[in-house]
């Protein structure tokens, strides 16, 4: 009987020893090798995980930005230029300094100003209305009001106002692009954050000839072309029916807004202009 029993543990301490050596064969054939400078960079990123980088989370950002040589393209909105300078020092690598961005709302479109004439009854949602409906009002371009870019924002820098048209608060942006990418009717844009926050952007996103766009919203852009020709670093173009801004050539001067003849271009934080005796 103990022999056999002796026979038994012996045979069980065999195979565990050669389950054991197995496992350990197997581990290393297939084992990774994690770059410890991997933990040290994202340890310096701020774990937002809010994807404004491209990548899905900060740790796969961080994996990336320790793998690529020239790290010159990539970009943690959230951390900003400090985090990165950071980050490149640590890598031994160069990080070229971005201006920080903000995201505007390129839409108008209060009641006062854009009527509904239907009445919307599905899902409150504005990538499924977008598919299934062209909206309440005669603007198939403006925005929906039902608030994706609110809930896709992961810093409470946005809402709704009373006439449900999104607000971007501005000190709590973050340019993470979240708002960007939720907005079925592109109307969310990140442009250049100037100094003092000062912005001039055509806030209008219908490409509908002058008068139908007229029609559906007072605010409409109707590229009837002063802007163009009153600007003096050709910023200004119009394309398809719509006039746009390029953030990179203007110089702030708000001729351009003083010539719009339906206020669709919106100039913000600056000093009220005096007015000539």
């Amino acid at each position: 009987m103990n022999d056999v029993l002796m026979q038994s543990v012996g045979i069980l301490g065999g195979l565990g020893l050669l389950s054991s050596i197995f496992l350990f064969v197997i581990s290393k054939a297939f084992y990774v090798y994690e770059d410890p400078k991997i933990a040290l960079v994202e340890d310096i990123l701020p774990t937002a995980n809010c994807g404004g980088c491209g990548s899905p989370g900060c740790s796969a950002f961080a994996e990336k930005l320790v793998k690529t040589d020239d790290i010159s393209d990539l970009f943690c909105p959230v951390g900003g230029n400090e985090t990165m300078q950071e980050i490149a020092k640590l890598l031994g690598k160069e990080i070229k300094e971005k201006p920080p961005m903000l995201a505007v709302v390129r839409c108008q479109g209060y009641c006062d100003v854009r009527p509904h004439t239907t009445k919307y009854e599905g899902p409150i949602s504005c990538a499924i209305e977008s598919m299934i409906y062209s909206g309440e009002t005669d603007c198939q371009y403006g925005c929906l009001g039902n608030g994706d870019c609110v809930d896709a924002c992961l810093f409470d820098a946005i809402y709704m106002d009373e006439t449900d048209i999104p607000v971007v608060i501005s000190d709590k942006c973050t340019a993470c692009n979240a708002c960007v990418e939720a907005c079925p009717r592109d109307i969310i844009e990140l442009r250049p954050k100037n100094k003092k926050d000062l912005k001039i952007f055509v806030s209008c996103v219908n490409h509908d000839v002058a008068g139908a766009a007229r029609k559906s919203c007072q605010n409409a852009c109707i590229a009837c072309g002063k802007c163009v020709e009153v600007c003096p670093k050709e910023a200004i173009t119009i394309t398809d029916n719509l006039a746009y801004i390029d953030p990179v050539y203007c110089t702030l001067c708000r001729k351009c807004v003083d010539v719009c003849p339906t206020n669709a271009i919106v100039e913000t934080n600056f000093p009220v202009k005096k007015v000539k005796a």
